[in-house]
């Protein structure tokens, strides 16, 4: 039997999926992913890409409050997830090492790589919660499904 956020995520990815079938404009598909999973997801208190741009993190499209407009590679959760181009998982974003506060409220997060199609980091899809521990191996499994299935069509 699934959950209720098994069947949240499948939701948002089914939206997805026809929203940027077929598209190949990448901003407009990021921020149809922000929109879908802001308004659809429980516990998603901030949720954007930061964009690789002149070998730095640079916002946008996102949903939620103010966001950093740059972040350096290897610096914070978004950093170190676009450095090692694998998703993080924060349950207490104050107990990670160098973690960037853009806003005070969040206190977890979840980091997911997004890769072109040779495997370079392109951006990162950054998710904020105002509570702690509210990510977990499922949000990695279909967070990362959804980037998968629209950036290479799987």
């Amino acid at each position: 039997m699934s959950s209720e956020k098994e069947r949240d995520y499948e939701r948002c990815r089914s939206i997805i999926g026809a929203l940027c079938e077929g598209d190949d404009d990448q901003i407009a598909k990021m921020a149809s992913i922000v929109g879908v999973l802001h308004n659809e997801m429980n516990d998603f208190f901030w949720t954007g890409f930061y964009r690789v741009v002149g070998g730095r993190l640079v916002i946008g499209p996102y949903q939620g409050t103010v966001g950093c407009l740059r972040i350096e590679i290897g610096k914070g959760v978004c950093g170190m997830a676009a450095a090692v181009g694998e998703t993080q998982v924060v349950e207490n974003v104050h107990d990670f090492p160098g973690h960037i506060a853009c806003d005070g409220r969040s206190q977890s997060e979840i980091v997911v790589p997004v890769k072109d199609e040779r495997g370079e980091v392109i951006a990162v899809l950054d998710v904020d919660s105002v509570k702690k521990g509210a990510f977990d191996e499922l949000d990695r499994k279909c967070l990362e499904q959804i980037l998968t299935h629209v950036w290479r069509g799987r």
